[in-house]
């Protein structure tokens, strides 16, 4: 493996990172950005471009309060300037509970099945298809206070309100 493809690959991962934070921000600016324009998404319920999956995907994630994606077990092929990567995925969603009883965490195990491009020095998903493994539904089961988690005051939310939006506005990013 020589240097340009190990640069590639962290450049990939980064495209994939970006598009969690994405989602679990519920930013589609910066969702858009893993993608190139005319970009498909098929979640298993129909092959959708880039410009129609977003807004549909922003309206599901707004009525969640919170999601979390992690990646893992990336496995890359690289050609030129395409590539092919097989991402594991699990996602937890706290959304509101059937007739707005408290709350419930879904999870979800899967695995994202990218076609991505080199675009002006970036890496880009050209195409997602992604495959569902494996799910849980539980009542949340979230604690805040008490315990371990008393002295803990700082918590993740969706846009500006997250901490993570004035860290990065404090080192000039966004």
């Amino acid at each position: 493996m020589d240097s340009t493809e190990i640069a590639d690959r962290l450049a990939i991962a980064e495209t994939l990172a970006l598009y969690c934070r994405g989602i679990d921000r519920c930013d589609p600016d910066q969702l858009a950005a893993a993608f190139t324009p005319e970009a498909v998404i098929d979640y298993g319920d129909g092959a959708r471009r880039v410009a129609e999956a977003i807004p549909a995907l922003m309206a599901g994630l707004r009525a969640m309060r919170l999601t979390q994606h992690n990646i893992s077990n990336t496995i890359m092929r690289i050609s030129g300037k395409t590539a092919r990567a097989e991402t594991h995925c699990v996602a937890l969603h706290i959304m509101p509970g059937a007739g707005g009883e408290g709350e419930i965490e879904v999870v979800v195990g899967g695995r994202y099945l990218d076609r991505l491009e080199q675009r002006g020095g970036r890496w880009l998903i050209a195409e997602r298809l992604y495959v569902m493994d494996w799910n849980s539904t539980r009542p949340a089961s979230m604690a805040t206070s008490g315990g371990l988690f008393e002295g803990l005051r700082r918590r993740g939310a969706r846009g500006e309100a997250d901490p993570a939006a004035a860290w990065w506005a404090a080192a000039g990013e966004g």
